[in-house]
């Protein structure tokens, strides 16, 4: 007896605590249980513990009120002008309402799949290519729309859409890269003109800027220069006017800038002027005075000095005025050899060159004299 006591009790232990483990339920945070009693709704656990009738209740679903992301595979959709593209969409969905997630769809998850491919085709449908691939925010506000609409009487809120990629063929790609490739090299070329260009500019710009700096300091180069000559000739005007020389200082600077003038390869045939002779005579004037001032009465030892020097420049000069005078004769001697054999006019030179020959002679007699 005994030992049936014992094992009745053992059973009713048992069974006690097998109710009490159907009768407590633990519901973890972020989740509901959805609890049947004799196969029809009875209640929705929350978080927390929970107690319900053992043997009766049981619980049916249990549902997670987090948000989920769902990714879908490639879905071939065909656009308005009639190409194929595969498009891939994520979406961000969470259970509202644990008992239309459970009674109204039998996998809200599969509905809500069917029903993005679906709609995705309607919406792509309407859009050719390009717009396709510029437009994904619109079709984005499309399908979470459409989805929403839906999916609100399921007990399921999509929160957000989203178009991964979309794919276009193979040959499309190809075009659209050469298509891509020719834009950027018809920029680049666009952009190296732009640079040739305002290169040019610059430089054209600056060339005139330099062009005008330095025709400005030319300008005033020659300003200065001439203002320079000018107060240079009136300095020696006022000079020569103050100063009042006479004739035989003007005949002897005459004779001094003779060799100068005489200089050059290039002057091959030069004319004596007639003042000449008048220069010629006064240079003669003044050594014939020197001379008798030499041989006259008693003289200081400082003006026989100053006189022998003014002397022997007058020499000096003298001898190359006679020089010069024979250089300019026979330039001209061979002028009228050059000429005499060229026909009639060499006949008409000789006959106009004789009085500048006989005129240099005469000169070259006074300087000798001199």
């Amino acid at each position: 007896m005994e030992a049936v006591v014992l094992i009745v009790v053992a059973a009713l232990a048992l069974l006690a605590a097998v109710t009490l483990g159907k009768a407590v339920r633990i519901v973890p945070q972020q989740r509901m249980d959805v609890v049947e009693r004799f196969g029809r709704y009875r209640r929705t656990l929350g978080p927390g513990l929970n107690v319900i009738m053992p043997y009766v209740d049981r619980i049916r679903t249990k549902v997670d009120m987090r948000e989920q992301v769902w990714s879908s595979p490639p879905q071939p959709v065909i656009t308005s002008d009639n190409l194929v593209v595969s498009i891939d969409t994520v979406l961000y969905f969470r259970v509202i309402n644990p008992k239309d997630a459970t009674y109204e769809i039998a996998s809200f998850l599969q509905g809500i799949e069917q029903l993005t491919v679906t709609t995705l085709r309607n919406v792509i449908g309407s859009m050719d290519l390009e717009k396709t691939l510029t437009s994904r925010e619109t079709i984005n506000r499309h399908l979470q729309a459409e989805l929403d609409e839906t999916t609100g009487k399921w007990g399921v809120k999509v929160t957000r859409v989203e178009i991964k990629a979309i794919e276009p063929p193979p040959s499309i790609r190809d075009a659209m890269e050469k298509q891509m490739r020719a834009e950027r090299d018809r920029r680049a070329a666009i952009l190296n003109a732009e640079g040739v260009k305002q290169s040019q500019v610059l430089t054209a710009e600056g060339e005139k800027q330099a062009a005008v700096l330095r025709a400005d300091g030319d300008r005033q180069a020659r300003i200065l220069q001439a203002e320079g000559q000018a107060k240079a000739i009136r300095t020696v005007f006022d000079a020569i006017h103050v100063a009042n020389p006479d004739s035989k200082v003007l005949a002897y600077q005459y004779l001094q800038a003779l060799p100068q003038i005489a200089q050059g390869s290039a002057n091959k045939v030069w004319v004596v002027p007639a003042e000449m002779t008048r220069a010629l005579e006064g240079i003669g004037g003044a050594l014939g005075n020197l001379g008798q001032l030499a041989g006259g009465g008693p003289i200081e030892a400082e003006q026989d000095e100053a006189v022998a020097a003014v002397a022997e420049e007058a020499r000096i000069a003298a001898e190359e005025a006679a020089k010069v005078a024979e250089d300019v004769r026979e330039d001209v001697r061979q002028a009228e050899e050059n000429v005499g054999g060229g026909g009639a006019r060499g006949k008409e030179l000789p006959a106009n060159a004789q009085p500048a020959s006989a005129e240099l002679a005469g000169e070259q007699r006074q300087s000798e004299q001199a």
